[in-house]
């Protein structure tokens, strides 16, 4: 049973993996993946760094974020290891 367990940057990252796989904004990523301001700098920056996440521009000013290829493999990758571990949301060592 999970309680009262902090997410790791794993998990984090899955999340907002998840959330961008249709497109979101910065806004929806950061609420629905129940990130702070600082920390979705952080971990946004690092998707879109290394390729796991792209930059779209929709218009003036708003921008949309998508999941890349690369970013859809390394979801299922992460899913793949937490089925192998038995981890899923309600449950962890």
């Amino acid at each position: 049973m999970r309680v009262n367990r902090r997410r790791s940057d794993i998990e984090i990252i899955a999340d907002m993996l998840k959330i961008g796989e249709n497109g979101a904004g910065k806004t929806e990523i950061m609420y629905s993946a129940n990130m702070s301001y600082s920390q979705i700098q952080k971990y946004l920056g690092y998707l879109v760094a290394n390729g796991y996440i792209d930059k779209m521009k929709m218009g003036n000013p708003s921008v949309t974020y998508q999941v890349s290829d690369s970013g859809l493999r390394l979801l299922q990758l992460i899913n793949n290891i937490k089925e192998m571990l038995g981890l899923d949301e309600d449950y962890s060592l």
